[in-house]
């Protein structure tokens, strides 16, 4: 299947989508529908041992696109981002992401949704939204399981920005590798997994995650309504993204 935005591949029990939507790989909803299509294309495959998450150019994602949280769009890009997380779990195979350069809102999310994350030196991670008056749907959800409720209220409430360094000590990444020998680390990394079953390697991802007593859909369903019937309707939410696009500061409400 051929795509505008992302590349897909398919070897050894390995699929990969590379996002592709140069600068900096902005998450427009048409683009996340690409994704969804990939991974839709995926689940059909018995023999896929692994998903790795990867991009071109200079930043892994800068997010998703600020124009789309307002209006008639908002819903639908909603719907199409969260579907992209509920796929991936639908997918049921160990997940990867290799980031190498920055992961931002949307883009930090889809990357620390990954059951692994390998990040050169030069990698950044950062939830911003908070500053342009919303909150970011799918950290609220995964960063508590991840790093624990304290560190996730303190990196989602500030919206300040770590590096690589700071989010393998926190636990956000497994492991950072070298920008110049980054192939071969991936491969190896990946290798080490693929080697396996498939159904073993599923039904073991399974497992870990019910011993976790983890009810994930349940969490990311209380957590839409809170954002599409309770922030959207919030002066404040309409203020912070308006400004954002305006390229001003925003003048908070509280309301």
């Amino acid at each position: 299947m051929s795509f505008q935005h992302i590349r897909t591949e398919m070897a050894g029990g390995v699929g990969s989508i590379i996002l592709n939507r140069p600068p900096v790989n902005i998450l427009n909803i048409e683009m996340m529908e690409e994704i969804n299509q990939a991974l839709q294309g995926f689940k059909g495959e018995e023999g896929l041992k692994i998903l790795v998450l990867r991009a071109e150019g200079k930043a892994f994602s800068a997010g998703v696109d600020v124009e789309e949280h307002l209006g008639d769009t908002m819903k639908k890009m909603i719907e199409t981002f969260h579907g992209m997380f509920r796929l991936m779990d639908e997918l049921q195979a160990p997940s990867v992401a290799v980031v190498n350069g920055s992961a931002l809102g949307g883009g930090c999310e889809l990357a620390l949704y990954c059951d692994m994350v390998l990040a050169t030196e030069r990698s950044t991670f950062g939830q911003p939204e908070v500053m342009v008056g919303v909150f970011p749907p799918i950290a609220a959800l995964v960063f508590p399981r991840i790093i624990g409720r304290k560190k996730a209220m303190e990196l989602i409430l500030s919206g300040k920005t770590v590096g690589a360094r700071d989010a393998l000590e926190m636990g956000l990444i497994n492991r950072i590798v070298s920008e110049d020998s980054m192939e071969e680390e991936v491969k190896q990394f990946v290798g080490d997994i693929a080697r396996h079953s498939a159904v073993v390697l599923r039904l073991t991802k399974k497992a870990t995650i019910e011993g976790l007593c983890d009810d994930a859909e349940g969490g990311l369903r209380r957590i839409e309504r809170i954002y599409l019937d309770e922030l959207m309707r919030t002066e404040d939410a309409t203020e912070g993204l308006k400004s954002f696009l305006e390229k001003r500061k925003p003048v908070w409400r509280n309301k």
